[in-house]
């Protein structure tokens, strides 16, 4: 997945208009522009379709975070230069304050069945010998199901 179809796909989820997406770039300390957006949402063959950097992806999650779950007291989280979908996943996790059983059964409204420990593999740290890549289509059903959830 790329990281435009990302911020597509929560954008849609959520129903943010432009505003609220700047207004989630800034909770992050990231002034972005109305056009900057507008490119990044364009469909990959448009030509004024601009890719979305990790860095870009990576504070818009951390400002989303701040959004849903308020800001955290002390020093703002750096945004991550290379993202994975692992950390990706992570983010949309703690933004949305899911537990386990709560990603089981949003995984479940799009028929994907994944047990307790190979969904707490993912959200382990790479050195860890249970680590397990989380692959694009694992994400791409959670989004789904994400967009099930919260989008009626």
């Amino acid at each position: 997945m790329t990281n435009n179809d990302i911020l597509r796909r929560i954008r849609y989820t959520f129903d943010f208009g432009d505003s609220k997406m700047m207004a989630i770039f800034g909770l992050a300390d990231l002034t972005v522009s109305r056009a900057q957006i507008s490119d990044w949402l364009k469909k990959d063959d448009d030509p004024a379709y601009q890719e979305c950097s990790d860095i870009h992806l990576a504070t818009f999650l951390n400002g989303l975070i701040n959004d849903k779950r308020g800001k955290k007291d002390g020093p703002r989280p750096k945004p991550e230069e290379r993202l994975t979908n692992n950390i990706i996943f992570r983010k949309l996790r703690i933004a949305l304050d899911l537990k386990a059983d709560d990603i089981m059964e949003i995984l479940a409204l799009t028929d994907a069945n994944i047990s307790k420990h190979e969904l707490s593999a993912f959200f382990r740290k790479p050195v860890n010998r249970h680590y397990r890549n989380c692959k694009d289509q694992v994400l791409r059903k959670f989004l789904k199901g994400v967009q099930l959830k919260y989008r009626p």
